[in-house]
């Protein structure tokens, strides 16, 4: 009886030990294949924690990533079985108290809102978290990270105080506040990725962080587009829009047509319309750190000279995004009466973007960069189509534009300008600067971004 009774004691005593080894180790067997991605903002407009996810899940890993749902993410991201999106919360700004209250009260929530959420997932080996924004999420990540014996990677993209700046002066309190907290928060983490060398060699210098650059590369759906998807896309978007619509109706029955481009019915045979206008795209956020006014000011230039006789064709600027300024200059350029250039601000489909881009002309890039030192991913994402650029000038573009190679560097509404009359004067010419660097482009065997991620991200979380 006595030995019955050691026996159960023993047991008793024995088995929480027990049981919490074996929890821990299924626990470690389970985070070793999740991975918790997390964007304190837009899934949907953030392409490269979208594509981090991606590979993530290509390599074995299951992916929770967690975000505003706030526009719909690419079909592949959607219907990837090993990819969960986690929707938060916004919580919008209060029209009560001090701008320094309401933004503290925000800060609370989503701190409070994203640890609840970050809690419920199921372990995971990494925390992969975009920064900007880092405010809390950078705390309430690596606190998370500490409790679960996740590693926190932080994706550096820019710095937010320097966005703040922009709104509110270098020199406020809330930009001072959150350049300390981005400063001491980011020396926590285990891993650092950065978009550029310049952000690269800044962090090293002036944070005493160590991060290793991972270059913003197209992800494959960003290609050029074969001209009958074009048509479909033309046709598709002419419903809407009246600048894809064709200027005339066809004399035969058995033709279709946009603005570009004309399908036999019977042959299904697509060719581009003889005469077509030419199509420039400018992916743009409508914000402070991107001046529209300079592709405005060149577009009113273009328009005087085809007015005085100059061979140019008519044009379709199409300029996609959503941002805080868009109502303001839509309604400037309503008031501009063009009677050569047709603007459209759509806002597409994350599906058709790309077929946009594999289907136009030439693009232009407002993108400044409030730090100096990221890069436009509108411009990969263009490159990644093939598509000559026009970029406006700032510290880091070289180390993705290459002024007369793949694309040109503007700094004024007056050289932009200059540029679109050299690129489009004897529009299509198969000779011209615009084929010259669409050929470049060609040659240049770009790294895809799943290729790039395998050589330069998996090895890092693979041996650690």
């Amino acid at each position: 009886m006595a030995a019955s009774c050691a026996a159960l004691l023993a047991l008793c005593v024995s088995l929480p030990p027990l049981l919490l080894v074996v929890w821990k180790r299924w626990r470690r067997g389970r985070a070793a294949r999740h991975v918790l991605v997390v964007v304190l903002g837009d899934v949907g407009r953030s392409p490269r924690m979208q594509y981090h996810a991606l590979s993530l899940a290509k390599r074995g890993f299951s992916v929770s990533l967690l975000g505003f749902c706030n526009s719909k993410p690419h079909d592949e991201l959607l219907q990837n079985d090993r990819i969960q999106i986690v929707s938060l919360t916004e919580l919008q700004r209060l029209a009560v108290g001090p701008q320094i209250f309401q933004y503290g009260v925000k800060v609370v929530f989503q701190a409070a809102h994203l640890l609840w959420k970050l809690m419920w997932r199921e372990p995971a080996a990494y925390i992969f978290l975009q920064n900007p924004p880092g405010l809390p999420a950078i705390a309430v990540c690596w606190f998370v990270g500490c409790l679960c014996g996740s590693k926190l990677v932080i994706d550096w993209h820019n710095y937010g105080y320097s966005i703040m700046g922009l709104v509110h002066g270098p020199s406020h309190l809330l930009v001072l506040l959150a350049k300390w907290y981005e400063k001491l928060c980011g020396r926590l983490s285990h891993l650092n990725l950065c978009v550029t060398n310049a952000m690269r060699e800044d962090l090293a210098e002036n944070w005493g962080i160590r991060a290793v650059t991972v270059h913003d590369r197209p992800a494959s759906f960003f290609k050029e587009t074969p001209l009958p998807r074009q048509h479909q896309l033309f046709m598709k978007l002419g419903h809407t829009y009246p600048a894809f619509r064709a200027r005339t109706e066809p004399s035969d029955p058995g033709v279709e047509r946009s603005a570009f481009t004309e399908r036999a019915v019977q042959s299904g045979l697509v060719t581009r319309f003889g005469g077509r206008p030419a199509l420039l795209v400018s992916s743009t956020s409508w914000t402070e750190d991107e001046d529209f006014s300079i592709l405005l000011g060149a577009l009113e230039k273009f328009e005087q000279l085809v007015l005085e006789g100059a061979r140019l064709p008519s044009l379709v600027c199409v300029i996609t995004g959503k941002g805080p300024l868009k109502e303001f200059y839509s309604r400037l350029i309503s008031q501009k009466h063009f009677r050569h250039i047709q603007v459209c601000t759509p806002w597409l489909e994350a599906e058709d973007y790309p077929l946009l881009l594999g289907s136009a002309d030439l693009g232009v890039c407002l993108h400044k960069s409030s730090s100096g030192l990221d890069l436009p991913m509108k411009v990969v994402d263009m490159f990644g189509c093939c598509l000559p650029v026009c970029a406006v000038r700032f510290r880091c573009l070289h180390e993705l534009v290459k002024h007369e190679e793949n694309g040109l560097v503007f700094t004024d509404m007056e050289e932009l300008a200059a540029q679109l009359q050299m690129l489009f004067t004897n529009f299509p010419d198969p000779s011209g600067k615009l084929n010259q660097f669409r050929r470049n482009l060609h040659e240049s065997e770009q790294l895809g971004w799943d290729e790039s991620w395998k050589r330069t991200v998996l090895p890092l979380i693979v041996d650690t």
